[in-house]
């Protein structure tokens, strides 16, 4: 490259704006089919796990916490998620969507990536359960 045309861009990129954005001080909305977080309703859910099947991350778990009352529980893997949104595609009755205002998944530790979705009862039944579990374990 010669000089004087290397002269000449640099001139006229001290006078252009910059092409970069001030990403945590200025925010920009993302794109209407973005692919962000899971969102689960487990109001409409029927307990079919065609979501779990059709998962090729093993990112998502349906527990059955009581079939007949239609009472159920997803556990997300956020970190395993690769956001193809097949769980999405083969969802029958609506109950899984990806969110686009919620993809700031960035953390330091695991621990947040793991979501569980559902009615709090049937969370809070789901955890009892695992605790009474986990001492049984350590018993043997």
């Amino acid at each position: 490259m010669k000089i004087g045309a290397m002269l000449g861009d640099i001139f006229r990129s001290l006078f252009k704006k910059p092409a970069t954005e001030m990403y945590p001080y200025v925010r920009t909305d993302a794109p209407d089919r973005f692919r962000g977080q899971l969102k689960y309703k487990s109001e409409t859910c029927t307990g079919c796990q065609l979501c779990v099947k059709d998962c090729p991350a093993d990112a998502i778990e349906i527990v059955t916490i009581d079939k007949v009352a239609k009472k159920f529980v997803m556990r997300y893997r956020a970190d395993r998620c690769i956001f193809c949104a097949q769980c999405v595609q083969s969802c029958r009755f609506g109950c899984i969507e990806l969110s686009s205002d919620e993809w700031e998944l960035a953390s330091d530790k695991r621990q947040p990536f793991e979501l569980i979705y559902g009615r709090k009862e049937d969370i809070d039944a789901l955890l009892e359960r695992a605790t009474q579990l986990e001492p049984a374990e350590a018993a043997k």
